[in-house]
């Protein structure tokens, strides 16, 4: 065999042996997305985050996987590890269409958490990708008509807090020297028992606000999640 013919099957040999493990993780990569994507659609979003994370561990670089997993992770209501996929995702995407539609999603998760500042900037951002979908433009619409709305209660809010804290001072005034007059004689309690109770009620009933915040927040943009308004699995 000629010398120039054996460094030429030695070349191809060594590509074919570079080529093959990277067929074979593009392979393993589209498997466990499709994997995903069933599982997704089936409502399993356990199984779909395990299969989507399987891929990018076979390819760092799946945007696929990321924009589908953020979905998922959404669907879990992990609302900062699904923001984390798509912020990672949209670093590394060049297709405008796949952009515009991993914005749009971003826009989802701001405007179920009511921060519509940021989800208008988001369904901004996806129709300069794509200026023909129609369902970001009907979101950006509805997210600008939201702000205003929560600007305006804000404004009407304050207002209605100063009269509301002066009435309920004045009323909270009238009771305690109705209370005062009507009460019977006790023994004088100690200034660090009023405290502790005083305090121990304040505390009780901040936890209870913020228990009761919080699952409120999290229905609301579970509403709005399920309202179908994230984009579809690539």
């Amino acid at each position: 065999m000629k010398f120039m013919d054996y460094m030429n099957k030695l070349i191809l040999l060594s590509l074919v042996a570079l080529v093959s493990p990277f067929c074979m993780a593009q392979k393993a990569e589209r498997d466990y997305i499709r994997r995903g994507n069933k599982n997704f659609k089936d409502s399993t979003f356990i199984k779909a985050e395990v299969n989507y994370r399987k891929a990018i561990d076979e390819n760092p670089q799946s945007t696929i996987a990321m924009n589908n997993l953020g979905n998922t992770l959404t669907q879990q209501s992990k609302f900062e590890e699904a923001m984390e996929q798509y912020v990672t995702a949209i670093k590394i995407e060049k297709d405008k269409d796949r952009l515009a539609e991993i914005y749009h999603n971003m826009g989802v998760i701001f405007q179920a958490a009511e921060d519509y500042h940021k989800a208008i900037e988001a369904y901004k951002f996806s129709l300069r990708n794509n200026p023909n979908d129609h369902e970001t433009r009907y979101n950006l619409a509805l997210a600008q008509k939201m702000l205003k709305e929560q600007e305006q209660d804000q404004e009407d809010g304050g207002d209605n807090d100063n009269q509301d804290q002066q009435q309920d001072q004045e009323e909270q005034q009238d009771q305690n020297q109705d209370n005062q007059e009507n009460k019977p004689q006790q023994p004088p309690q100690s200034d660090e028992d009023e405290m502790s109770k005083e305090n121990a009620e304040q505390l009780l009933n901040a936890i209870l606000q913020d228990e009761k915040d919080i699952q409120d927040k999290v229905q609301k943009q579970q509403q709005v999640i399920q309202g179908g308004q994230l984009d579809k699995n690539w």
